[in-house]
């Protein structure tokens, strides 16, 4: 579900709805229901739906590599499309860390030790959103990150901020919350408690970790390693064995890594001393893929 669906400044009684409504639904049930209807090839259903999004969401198809919404076999296909070459370019300076994806920037900063804000009055612990992965949490103990919302119409690609070789990738289940900024206020530890993808990697001395945070009817996840991760049976935390058959171990910056085959968030995680987000990033700041989050430091 996205941000626009519910406004943030609604009504205090229509927002808590809104909440106590998705602790009710069947959250699973529901994203299954959808990731079936979204790779339906049947003409008349996928152009309906790309139709209606289309309509609703005015994504902007001029950087796609085929601009024609309707040659899509599926919704799916239509909304994890790929873009044109060089419509993102990735910032030639090697010290810069680039945004992973097209989104917005939810929150921004320096790690409280292990707790990262979520919303005003809500943080939630690294080793939580890990999936208890204890020894990554304590690399980045008072380290940086960014929290980035993808929005239904953007790009649902993700892609590497800097380069680095996969050292881990583990799935840790849990909820499908939506993820806008409604829930994100009401939701205690709303991104540790919903169904995630963590890849961890290292470059040198340079490590960071992504999460790729599914969400209400975002219960789709792939990476290049694992081809699609989610939606899965029987839901249970479990470490997911890299195929380099399918894609090297290392990748370069910008080399894609995995999509959500519906919109949702990711969060980028690094060890303290390794960079300062730049100044003009703060929290609804819109970003793209390549586009320069924060300078390396030197080792």
């Amino acid at each position: 579900m996205d941000a626009s669906t519910v406004p943030t400044d609604s009504p205090t009684l229509r927002a808590r709805l809104f909440v106590a409504m998705q602790y009710l639904l069947p959250q699973h049930f529901l994203s299954r229901q959808v990731h079936r209807l979204a790779r339906s090839r049947m003409k008349p259903v996928k152009n309906a739906l790309i139709g209606s999004f289309m309509r609703h969401f005015r994504p902007d198809m001029s950087d796609a590599a085929d601009p024609e919404p309707r040659d899509y076999p599926s919704f799916n296909a239509f909304f994890t499309r790929s873009l044109r070459p060089g419509a993102r370019p990735i910032d030639p300076d090697p010290a810069a860390l680039v945004s992973p994806v097209d989104g917005t920037v939810s929150q921004i900063g320096r790690l409280e030790g292990q707790a990262i804000l979520q919303a005003k009055g809500h943080r939630y612990g690294v080793e939580a959103l890990l999936g208890g992965a204890s020894g990554w949490a304590e690399r980045f103990a008072g380290g940086s990150f960014a929290t980035l919302y993808l929005a239904p119409y953007n790009y649902h690609r993700i892609h590497m901020p800097a380069a680095g070789a996969l050292r881990g990738a583990w799935f840790v289940p849990g909820k499908l919350f939506s993820v806008n900024t409604v829930t994100a206020a009401a939701v205690p530890g709303l991104f540790a408690r919903n169904e995630r993808v963590v890849c961890a990697f290292e470059e040198g001395p340079l490590a960071f970790a992504l999460a790729l945070v599914g969400a209400l009817f975002v219960g789709s996840i792939a990476t290049v390693w694992h081809g699609e991760v989610t939606p899965c049976s029987p839901r249970r935390a479990a470490e997911l064995p890299v195929d380099t058959g399918r894609a090297p171990r290392r990748l370069e910056r910008g080399a894609e890594l995995g999509r959500f085959n519906m919109g949702s968030t990711v969060i980028l995680l690094l060890p303290p001393g390794t960079a300062e987000w730049l100044a003009q990033l703060q929290p609804g700041s819109p970003v793209r893929v390549g586009q320069t989050l924060a300078r390396l430091r030197s080792p």
